[in-house]
């Protein structure tokens, strides 16, 4: 009996093990935030991860607020290529960008207060974009939500306020709540807790695991955040130009060179600066090279340099298959960044003046060129002073004046040391004395000759 007991408990521990080890395996990605280019990669690991586990789903826990069009292409793109389910789950909100996203997946669930729409693309200023954008940004949601059975018309209104549809008359941008998305068969269904989205997607005893973002990947988002970005490139702009005044490499060179390579290094392992982008910025470090060692000051040298990082810049911003949108966004990060440098450089200057760390670079006093050149203050505070002679004077020499060591000029005659003299007048550097007339150590030129 005890040998059959055993035998029936290994039986079923082989059974659970087997069970437990044939649970179902779901990744949950969050896409949070604001999205920018740092997120496209991350996402794409996690899809590319989940298919190599073999896991039965993935589950994007949307909440954001949109962010770059491009990025979510690119993620779109990802979701498109899955041989895993993709689900999402707007949790609670997808707008912008965020919808694009949503679109993409297999299908599409929305916690109780969940909001999705509002996809219209804006230019760097917050306004409507050109018409030929927002044409090519229907025709991507329209054909997302084809490719998904979903209501292409739904979709396109998400983009264009002009399309004419029950939930958004013409006129008005569509944003859908979770009840409106639902009814409308946008949406598969409510589910408040990522257990209810697994219920839903018939994996209710799934292992959920998370996919978390490497230090690398948590770097990168944040250079490439958008508000990092023109802080970077500020930065790098600010001690160029504080290298090329100076003349010489220094702090500002350091600065500059660190900013700079962020920014490069970020835009280049997302793919969006290639070898091009750094031939060009080698080039602008080069002349300003050149401007800074070989032609001190500010030429052609410059000039090129700026230039040809300003072309960095754009080109590693836009990436390889920029869209109008693209352009718009990058010349407006470029444009917030030469502001910002502006500003500052324009606040140090005014600032300058009056710090007691760096007053000394500045000269605060200034002659006309019709003064000439004066070497030393006048002293006619001076004048009338007496004080005794402390070399001979022949007619100059050196004498103590008010306590304080000073050469002195007599009007020819010689005067010898130890004698009191007097200032009579102050010429520049020239202090003119005269013999005290109760003076007992003095002799005229004429008799020191005579001696």
């Amino acid at each position: 009996m005890k040998r059959v007991a055993g035998l029936l408990l290994l039986g079923m521990l082989a059974t659970t093990s087997i069970a437990v080890a044939q649970r179902p395996v779901v990744y949950r990605v969050p896409v949070t935030g604001v999205i920018e280019n740092g997120l496209a990669p991350y996402i794409a690991r996690a899809i590319a991860a989940a298919e190599a586990a073999g896991a039965a789903g993935v589950i994007l826990d949307i909440d954001t607020p949109g962010g770059r069009i491009d990025a979510a292409e690119r993620i779109a793109d990802a979701i498109g290529r899955s041989t895993v389910p993709v689900t999402a789950w707007v949790h609670p909100r997808a707008y912008s960008a965020g919808a694009l996203i949503a679109l993409a997946a297999q299908r599409i669930y929305m916690a109780p207060s969940g909001v999705m729409g509002a996809a219209t693309p804006v230019d760097g200023a917050g306004t409507k974009a050109s018409e030929k954008m927002v044409s090519a940004m229907r025709a991507e949601f329209r054909s997302l939500a084809e490719s998904r059975g979903r209501n292409p018309q739904l979709a396109e209104a998400m983009v264009d306020e002009t399309i004419d549809v029950a939930l958004a008359p013409a006129g008005k941008l569509l944003t859908m709540s979770t009840s409106e998305a639902t009814a409308a068969g946008f949406a598969e269904g409510e589910a408040a807790t990522i257990e209810a989205v697994l219920a839903a997607i018939d994996l209710p005893d799934a292992e959920v695991q998370f996919i978390d973002l490497t230090w690398a990947e948590s770097v990168v988002r944040f250079l490439s955040n958008p508000i990092v970005s023109p802080l970077l490139l500020s930065l790098g702009m600010l001690g160029l130009i504080f290298e090329i005044k100076s003349g010489a490499f220094g702090l500002g060179g350091l600065v500059s060179l660190a900013s700079l390579g962020l920014f490069f290094g970020s835009s280049f392992l997302l793919g969006l600066a290639g070898w091009e982008e750094i031939i060009l910025l080698a080039l602008g470090l080069l002349a300003i090279a050149v401007e800074v060692f070989v032609l001190p000051g500010f030429g052609i040298a410059g000039i090129l340099g700026i230039c040809f990082l300003g072309g960095a810049t754009v080109l590693a911003l836009v990436g390889t298959a920029p869209t109008g949108a693209d352009l718009v966004n990058a010349f407006s990060i470029l444009g917030v960044s030469l502001v910002v440098t502006g500003a500052v450089f324009f606040a140090w200057l005014r600032h300058l003046p009056n710090s007691d760390r760096f007053s000394g670079l500045l000269l605060h006093d200034g002659v006309a060129s019709g003064e000439g050149y004066i070497s030393a203050p006048q002293r006619d505070d001076l004048v009338g002073a007496s004080g005794k002679t402390l070399t001979d004077l022949r007619p100059s020499g050196t004498a103590e004046i008010a306590g304080e060591r000073i050469d002195v000029v007599t009007e020819g005659e010689f005067v010898k040391a130890g004698a009191t003299v007097t200032v009579i007048r102050a010429e520049g550097y020239r202090h003119i004395v005269r013999l005290a007339p109760d003076a007992p150590h003095t002799l005229t030129q004429t008799s020191a000759v005579h001696e």
